[in-house]
Order: C-alpha cells, then structure tokens, then sequence
C-alpha cells in the first residue's frame, strides 16, 4: 500500500480491515483534491471556480435502501420500521469482505475530520473514499482537524464510501444494489452502488441522533441557528419550502450553522463544517449568501452549464430539482467560529400551511411546543411533486424523521425538558397563505414574516395581547410592530368565517390523526398540546 500525504504516523487502514489498496491519498488539500477530480475526470470547473460534478443515477437519498445493524446494542433501542430497516451483524460483515476485497486495486482518498463543534460530544471521522470530488465533499461538510491534530488523530468512527461497488441483493440482504448501512456495535458506515454524497452526511447525523440523546442527554436537531450580537442564540426547525434557509440568514446576526445542531447543558453547537444548500433556480438577488459562497472549493452538484460556456445555469432541473452545492461554512462571511452559541432563548417552528389557518406568529406552551415537535407540519402546493393537485398536509416527526434511530417521543421529552430548564420561547411561524388556502389566499410577505420574528427576538411581544386560538390552543399576539393587525388573526382576514372553521377543524383532525402512530409511546402531558377537534 503506498500512502501518500499527511496522516497520522500510528494510524493505518488496517484498523479498519483495509490491508491494501493500490494508492492512498490522506488529508489531501482542497486544491489538490480539485486536481484529482479533474484528472480522474470526475468534473469540470465552473467560471467561478466550483467543482462541478454529477452523482450518477442517484440524485438524493435512498431511504428505502437505508440500513441498521440489530445486535445487542440496537435491538432494544432503535425505532424500528420503514425508517430504520434492520439488517444482520452477518450481512453487514459479508460486504465489509467485499468492500475490502474491491479496494484492493483502488486508489482511495482517506479523510480525517470531525462532526461536532463541542469537543466534548464530537466524532473522530475517517473517511475512505474511492472519489476525489466525494472527499472533497467530506473536507467542506465536516470538521476539519488542524497539522497539529492530525499528528495524533485517532477515529471513533469510520466511513467507507465506494460508488461503483455494488452488492448482491439476494446474497448480502439488501433491496437493491444500492445501499447505506449504518453499524453503531462496529462505529461503521458502508455506502455503495449510490454517489449521492449527501448519504455520508446523513449517515453521520442518524449517528449523532443516536448517541447524543440516547448516551448523553444531549438534545440533536434538524434545524438552523444563528446568534446576535448580544449572544442570543435563535434556532430555527422546519421542513423544505418554510423558509428555513432564508429567515435564518440574517446580516444582523452570525451563523452558527444551516442544517444540524446539539444541545448541551449550556450551549449549542453545529454538528458540521459546512453547508449543503439546494441551488434550483439561485439567484444573488433571492440568496446573497449562498451564491458568493459558491467559489473555489466549493461544489455544485448535478447542474447544467448554459451552452458553450462554464456559467451555471441554476434554473436548469435537467437532471435533477435536487441540485446542491456543497461549501464550507467559513465561506459565509458572518459564519462564527467556532460553531458554537449559548443556549438559545428564542425557537421558531416554520411551517408553509396552505390551508391559511395557523396563525403567521404564535406561542407555544411547553405541552404544545412537545406535540408539534414530534408532528414537524408543513403542507404541499400544487405543482411541488408529480401528482398533487391540492395542498396535502406533510409531517415530519421532528422536523427530521428520516434521520431519527430512536422513537420521536424520546427526543420530544428531551426538548421539551431542556425549554423548561431554561426558559425558552417557542414560536409557530406560518411563512404559508392568508386570507383562504392556497388557490384563494395569498402568500405571506416575507417583510412580515420577518418583522414577526425580529420582533419575538428583540423582545418586542413581551407585554402585548395575546388571544388563545380556538381551535390550536396556540397564544396569538394581537399586535406586532410593522405588521397590520387583521394579519395577526388567521380568521379575519377569511371573507367566509364559517369556511375557516371548517377547514381549522379539517387540519387539526390530520394533526391527530397522524399522532396516532406516536400516541402510546407519548406522556399525557404531550398529548395535552394537541388541538381540540
């Protein structure tokens, strides 16, 4: 085995079973691996310097093709079903072989990092992988260790990622050829057959999402979070088209990261070194801060050139709506370093209702704030996805339940103790439609949205009215600076009030009808925050 570049002079491949392979890359620099990419003819160079390259027949995750060790460890703990699909400690082990066996004649690319900011609760990651522009991924996306660390770097978890290796459904137990297999006995990820990169970062966090709250009592989170100038850390969860990405870009305030978070005793910090921002239809107009990030080092991923040229063309869904970029964080100019915030005084749950009943702005007790937790709601419009004609209610157990190994009640119970310890504000913002559902009603501004959330950070609704929703039970605010009064109430802006409390009674009736499957597992005091129906 010829190793090349700088490692840790203890550490070999071999404690992960890899005795030889033909070439290894360690730690290589961004510019480096850039070279490589091209090189192997991996991708091409856009005018702006990004890294430009396809991931294949996969395009996004495959969570049918998502596995989880059972063994002693998991058996009793994991929230099993079409989530985490249990897989044998044989089957794993049988492809391990394999892997092992593939990367014989391979040159690899192998990357030492971390996934967490607090080094209290942090992974040690080494990464192989068969693709340069994939451990170049991995460079922008985790944490990256100084020369010093490396020096004496020694992994907790490993990732080993080969896209063109693929198993034997019937042999190694399997769906497809494909496959994410997440071992924690072993602290072993195996990825084949797929490139999407983004199961490596997913792979990690289902990891964290493990052990943090499972082992540690500490609070894991799909969600954004940025902190203002006074050290007031705000959290931000919500599903894809709430907003999420944009209300959480603030120039008044810095960003401690975009997609995932921990919640310690007395802080918050980013799991991640990077961010993963879809790129469908960019512009510097809509997203000032995504598009200067994208420069050298960073990646596109699955886009299009216009013709006869090396521009973007970010409209272009040719291949995929999944289009992505990949950068690391210290490319956005207000990112803080390190990644860390206090405890936050302020979460807001956004959710795109169109149906035009949540309120824009409302506060949650502590029972409410638990229910809508573990039902992460938002809705779907017409012309989203192939085949929906009408809104549909979308929910999402904690607002990430495609990453959650424990049942969502365990993380609900955790947050809803840490808002109590610490006193924490938790708000419902609805960035969706007012004055009827959609196809009557029209989209919230966006000046209000934020106006609502300025004023719940600057503590502008400490002592307004507030009016208990009839249905919801959630506090509404009846007034809030910049923002008209008939907006506050969800109600009056319908010109059929008797139509509004039908469709109220339609929504929260989809609310309980969707805890169900949560119910038995759930205290009473969750099942207090549900509406009335």
């Amino acid at each position: 085995m010829q190793d090349l570049m700088l490692k840790s002079a203890e550490k070999t491949l071999s404690s992960i079973g890899i005795e030889k392979v033909n070439k290894a890359f360690w730690n290589l620099s961004p510019a480096e691996l850039v070279e490589h990419a091209l090189q192997n003819k991996e991708g091409k160079l856009t005018n702006d310097g990004a890294l430009m390259a396809d991931t294949g027949k996969f395009t996004g995750r495959s969570p049918k093709d998502r596995f989880v060790v059972k063994d002693d460890k998991t058996a009793e703990s994991v929230w099993w079903g079409d989530i985490n699909i249990p897989i044998s400690q044989e089957n794993f082990d049988g492809l391990h072989q394999k892997m092992v066996k593939f990367l014989a004649d391979k040159n690899v690319y192998v990357r030492d990092a971390y996934a967490g900011a607090d080094p209290n609760y942090r992974l040690n990651l080494r990464v192989v992988n068969t693709h340069a522009w994939q451990n170049l991924f991995c460079h922008n996306m985790f944490l990256r260790p100084t020369a010093e660390e490396l020096e004496d770097f020694d992994p907790n978890f490993t990732i080993i990622c080969a896209p063109e290796f693929e198993a034997d459904p019937e042999v190694d137990g399997t769906r497809q050829k494909n496959f994410a297999i997440l071992n924690l006995s072993k602290r072993m990820i195996l990825i084949g057959g797929t490139g999407y990169a983004g199961e490596m970062k997913k792979g990690i966090f289902s990891v964290l999402n493990y052990i943090l709250p499972h082992e540690h009592e500490v609070l894991s989170m799909h969600c954004s979070a940025n902190i203002g100038n006074e050290g007031d850390t705000a959290i931000f969860f919500g599903l894809s088209g709430t907003g999420k990405t944009t209300l959480s870009a603030d120039p008044q305030r810095g960003l401690i990261g975009d997609d995932e978070h921990g919640w310690t005793e007395n802080a918050i910090f980013n799991f991640e070194g990077g961010c993963y921002a879809k790129v469908i239809d960019l512009t510097r107009e809509k997203e000032p801060d995504i598009w200067d990030a994208i420069k050298f080092g960073a990646i596109v991923e699955n886009t299009r050139f216009y013709p006869n040229s090396r521009t973007v063309d970010y409209s272009n869904s040719e291949v995929t709506e999944n289009t992505r970029t990949a950068y690391p964080i210290h490319h956005i100019s207000n990112a803080v370093s390190p990644s860390v915030g206090n405890i936050p005084k302020n979460i807001f749950f956004l959710t795109a209702d169109a149906f035009g009943v949540i309120p824009p702005i409302s506060k949650l007790n502590t029972s409410q704030a638990m229910y809508h937790f573990i039902s992460g709601y938002t809705a779907k419009v017409a012309g989203t996805e192939v085949g929906i004609t009408e809104p549909q209610t979308t929910f999402s157990a904690c607002f990430g339940a495609a990453f959650l190994p424990l049942h969502p009640t365990q993380y609900a119970t955790l947050f809803g103790k840490k808002m109590e310890e610490n006193d924490v504000n938790v708000w419902l913002i609805n960035t969706g439609w007012t004055g009827g559902p959609y196809g009557i009603g029209s989209r919230m501004k966006l000046k209000y949205t934020r106006a609502m959330i300025t004023a719940a950070l600057e503590n502008q609704l400490d002592n307004v009215e507030f009016k208990k929703h009839d249905i919801f039970g959630v506090e509404v605010p009846q007034t809030c600076p910049n923002v008209p009064d008939e907006v506050l109430n969800p109600r009056e802006t319908w010109s059929d009030k008797a139509a509004y409390d039908a469709k109220a009674q339609e929504l929260a009736k989809s609310f309980v009808k969707n805890f169900e499957k949560y119910a038995d597992y759930a205290s009473e005091e969750i099942l207090s925050g549900a509406p009335k129906v």
